[in-house]
């Protein structure tokens, strides 16, 4: 007589099953944080040459929709050989050609006017004011701050919900 593995009373069979069904409740657990972080890690750059092109298409041949100057970020959206596919804090789109960019961290400005402090909180002395599409240097980042420093060589902190880049 052939007994099959259910007819067996077994007293560990509720422990063996639930170490069977462990696996995959450990992925559903962690799943949403694999999908936080590739959210978060997003590719950036920033220009850097004192001015080039964002175009319409991955080539010269493609029309220039805006001129960007040094510094100013762009989130890396996509390739097309030595171009990148690109947007800005506004949400255009356009390609720019790889050698004309680097990885050097920047901050545009995106609400109509920010104070630069003298430190990361709202009680700290303010130092400077930036307005909408400037762009700032990344010198540090704090939770909620970042230190940042304009071309003319002022240094001070903005809060990051009035920035965009990295």
């Amino acid at each position: 007589m052939w007994l099959s593995p259910s007819s067996i009373p077994c007293p560990h069979w509720s422990t063996m099953t639930r170490l069977k069904r462990l696996p995959s409740l450990l992925l559903s657990l962690l799943l949403p944080l694999f999908a936080v972080q590739a959210a978060q890690a997003r590719e950036m750059v920033s220009v850097n040459r004192p001015e080039i092109n964002m175009r319409g298409g991955a080539g010269t041949q493609h029309e220039a929709l805006w001129a960007l100057n040094r510094g100013y970020p762009l989130e890396v959206t996509g390739r097309k050989g030595g171009w990148l596919k690109v947007r800005d804090f506004e949400n255009d789109t356009g390609w720019v050609y790889r050698p004309l960019v680097g990885r050097a961290p920047h901050h545009v400005v995106k609400a109509r006017v920010a104070n630069i402090r003298s430190g990361p909180t709202t009680g700290s002395r303010i130092v400077g004011k930036a307005r909408q599409g400037d762009v700032l240097r990344t010198v540090e980042r704090r939770d909620r701050w970042v230190k940042v420093q304009q071309e003319g060589g002022l240094k001070g902190w903005v809060a990051r919900r009035l920035l965009w880049g990295w």
